[in-house]
């Protein structure tokens, strides 16, 4: 039996959003020690679930387990939001390297699009006590539409300075979130970019931030069989010494964005 895998179970399960969910899971203290950007692989008991457990970013620390916050978009996210108070799931985790926090940084940009917003809220809550204080930490949020953007509340009452974009335009700036972040980087030079969304997204912060020479760290996100290094199926193009492909599940999923290659075909 694998160290890592535990039986845990359902707390709550609270729609958030169109289609986005928070679920919190009983774990006892298995996950006090969960770093931002680590991940699960999740299964529920459950004939419905599909046979392969699926990979969720650890959205935030409870007192005695975990929160997840995930999006309905297959069959196994659909078994998700059905489930209740109560009902059990084997979990596998916390799995991944996480972001690393350098305490003398005091000038943070971290930059989430979607759903990427999961990682992104568990790293701001670790980094409010941080000694910069809020002044020094910058969220910069996008979606489709203003019903997408998460945690907006949430985020602006830790003290973040909070920029939102909207493709449509429905709610703060219109257009990519990578178009405030690039703009925002001229008028103050941050100490590190963070960031968690969609590839292209992540492709053009870490085009900007390696423009400006700036230290930026990636969750990529990525489907896995296995999450522990297994499988071998979650391959992204990477150009270090590592080799030609890096595995998010065990090389990541928070990258060095240096250490990616976004232009392989």
């Amino acid at each position: 039996m694998n160290k890592n895998r535990i039986d845990a179970t359902v707390l709550y399960n609270r729609r958030t959003g169109p289609d986005c969910y928070r679920m919190g899971i009983a774990a006892g203290s298995a996950y006090d020690g969960a770093l931002p950007g680590q991940f699960v692989m999740l299964r529920l008991k459950n004939p419905s679930f599909p046979l392969l457990r699926r990979p969720f970013s650890i959205h935030r620390r409870l007192k005695d387990g975990f929160e997840l916050l995930y999006k309905v978009v297959g069959a196994g996210t659909r078994c998700l939001a059905a489930c209740r108070e109560g009902h059990p799931v084997d979990v596998l985790g916390p799995l991944g390297r996480g972001f690393p926090i350098d305490a003398n940084h005091a000038c943070i940009f971290m930059a989430a699009g979607g759903i990427g917003v999961a990682p992104i809220f568990f790293l701001a809550q670790v980094l409010q006590n941080n000694a910069a204080g809020a002044a020094g930490r910058y969220v910069f949020l996008g979606a489709r539409t203003r019903e997408g953007l998460l945690c907006v509340d949430e985020m602006r009452a830790m003290g973040l300075q909070v920029s939102l974009s909207t493709d449509d335009g429905s709610a703060g700036e219109k257009g990519m979130v990578t178009g405030a972040l690039a703009a925002a980087v001229k008028r103050r030079r941050p100490d590190v970019v963070y960031a968690c969304g969609p590839k292209a997204m992540l492709h053009q912060v870490a085009e900007t931030a390696e423009r400006l020479h700036l230290p930026c760290w990636l969750s990529v996100e990525s489907v896995m069989a296995c999450g522990v290094g297994a499988c071998l199926g979650c391959a992204v193009p990477g150009r270090d010494a590592a080799g030609p492909y890096l595995h998010v599940c065990s090389d990541g999923p928070v990258f060095d964005a240096a250490r990616l290659r976004f232009n392989a075909a």
